[in-house]
């Protein structure tokens, strides 16, 4: 008998609505195990907790939109993002259930110009954007993708995903982890 083999469950949460549907219609083209939720970015913090509660992912996808304010010069002033102080406060959250229930989950978070070393700060795998570039939407999903269809022995870093990627480690970088697929 064939063991059965199960790739890495994705919960993703989008703030855009178009977005949201154009990552559901994605994963279910390729048949991963993912729930897509559209959550305005503002909220994410409030309900991730609860949504990593009822779902139980392996993986989180944080995203939505994001950028420099027009007046904002200093990259390092989380004040300076539209919405990277939620990116920050959701991927804490997360990191604080995991904790609780010690998931070993995997996150990738941001958006378009996001404070990308913040949000690795605040506990992310992958985030964006290293060059505070606008990023291909389809780039969070491609990482989620490769870590739900790799083996959980095997490390995945940015450098096995960045050929996939439109801009490479500019719009999305990290620290890597495991695979989540399992037999």
């Amino acid at each position: 008998m064939e063991a059965k083999i199960r790739t890495g469950k994705i919960l993703h949460l989008d703030g855009d609505r178009k977005y949201s549907e154009k990552s559901y219609q994605y994963y279910k083209k390729l048949k991963l195990d993912a729930i897509v939720k559209n959550i305005p970015e503002y909220k994410q913090p409030k309900v991730v907790y609860g949504l990593l509660q009822k779902y139980d992912p392996d993986i989180l996808v944080i995203t939505g939109h994001d950028g420099m304010i027009k007046k904002g010069r200093d990259y390092y002033d989380i004040y300076n993002y539209k919405n990277s102080k939620y990116f920050v406060e959701t991927v804490r959250e997360a990191r604080r259930y995991d904790e609780n229930f010690n998931k070993n989950l995997v996150i990738i978070a941001g958006a378009c110009q996001s404070y990308f070393e913040a949000i690795i700060s605040a506990g992310a795998n992958f985030a964006s954007s290293p060059a505070r570039i606008l990023i291909d939407f389809l780039d969070p999903l491609v990482i989620a993708k490769k870590i739900a269809l790799t083996d959980k022995y095997q490390y995945i870093t940015i450098d096995d995903i960045e050929e996939e990627l439109r801009d490479g480690k500019n719009g999305i970088s990290g620290i890597g982890a495991n695979g989540k697929m399992s037999k």
